[in-house]
């Protein structure tokens, strides 16, 4: 495996990265983005199009060997769950039409690779980016998400192959 992308699915903003490892496992943030979809005024289905469209476009021209999905977190509000679910579902679908495994990984698992705590906020995993990952400054919250759930894939990934 040389390159993962990384996803952070959202129904308004969904963060993406592409996380390579050169030959020494040196590991390097070679693109990352937000793809932002206008608010609710319009109807799920054209929403959830838009961003499958976007995601679409975005990715055609990256290679890359595998995806990383972050799992939903499940709160107290059922509504934004399920409209994440659906958001999630389009995320996922892009590139598995590629032929590209995809491979979840929960919130706090991915928080935990990253900075040893599993409750990290979102300000401690962009600095522990930035220590780990050449590229990775100056990076949207979302896309910073993104990098780290392919930081937490390559991590388990190199894990498996090893044993």
């Amino acid at each position: 495996m040389k390159a993962v992308l990384g996803l952070d699915p959202g129904l308004r903003h969904t963060g993406w990265a592409v996380v390579v490892a050169d030959d020494r496992g040196a590991l390097s943030l070679t693109a990352s983005g937000v793809i932002d979809v206008p608010p609710a005024k319009l109807s799920m289905a054209a929403r959830l199009s838009q961003l499958f469209d976007a995601l679409q476009s975005t990715l055609q021209p990256l290679a890359f060997d595998e995806a990383a999905v972050e799992e939903v977190f499940v709160n107290k509000n059922a509504k934004s769950s399920l409209t994440l679910g659906m958001a999630r579902g389009v995320v996922m679908l892009v590139p598995a039409l590629r032929g590209i495994a995809v491979y979840e990984y929960p919130t706090n698992l991915v928080k935990k690779c990253l900075s040893g705590f599993g409750h990290a906020d979102k300000a401690q995993v962009q600095q522990m980016l930035r220590q780990v990952m050449a590229g990775a400054d100056n990076l949207r919250p979302d896309a910073a998400d993104a990098a780290a759930v392919a930081l937490c894939h390559w991590q388990h990934r190199q894990l498996t192959t090893a044993a």
